[in-house]
């Protein structure tokens, strides 16, 4: 392997350590959901602005449900889970981005659908637009990652041929 593609391989990896690492955060702060909604309530919910009211009616559903039904809770735990595994399948292109290219184009097919699913579930569940938006964000900055990897991989197979 000549410098230019070390160089090119240390920028994917730059690129899909970025996007393992989102994924990583995000499975792990999903776990305790509570938790982060009672924190984030005291600290800045005055229920003055309708994102204030909607994290207070967050945190109050889920304490309400949770008292009640505790076991609505594992439904997160597999949310958090998915974020987690999901992440392990990204090792692969991190290692040999060429061979594994299949998992960053499904990564790239999973972020396009973030914002579909947002937009189409997002008024059946009766989620504030603004909140549909911030969902769909995360389809929209994983992609940014991924679509560097994906370029530079394909310059990689390029100077291979």
């Amino acid at each position: 392997m000549n410098e230019t593609e070390k160089s090119t391989l240390r920028k994917i990896r730059w690129a899909l350590g970025l996007f393992i690492a989102g994924m990583v955060l995000s499975g792990v702060t999903a776990f305790p959901l509570q938790l982060e909604l009672t924190w984030l309530a005291q600290i800045r919910a005055d229920g003055n602005t309708g994102f204030d009211r909607w994290i207070l009616t967050v945190r109050d559903g889920l304490t309400d449900t949770y008292a009640k039904y505790p076991w609505m809770g594992y439904g997160t735990d597999w949310l958090a889970f998915a974020h987690l595994v999901i992440a392990l399948f990204f090792i692969g292109p991190f290692v040999d981005p060429v061979k594994n290219v299949w998992v960053i184009r499904a990564g790239l097919a999973a972020c396009t659908l973030v914002p579909v699913l947002a937009l189409i579930c997002g008024p059946l569940r009766e989620i504030p637009f603004g909140w549909r938006l911030i969902d769909c964000s995360f389809g929209v900055f994983g992609a940014i990652p991924l679509l560097y990897a994906l370029k530079l991989t394909k310059t990689l197979v390029h100077s291979r041929i």
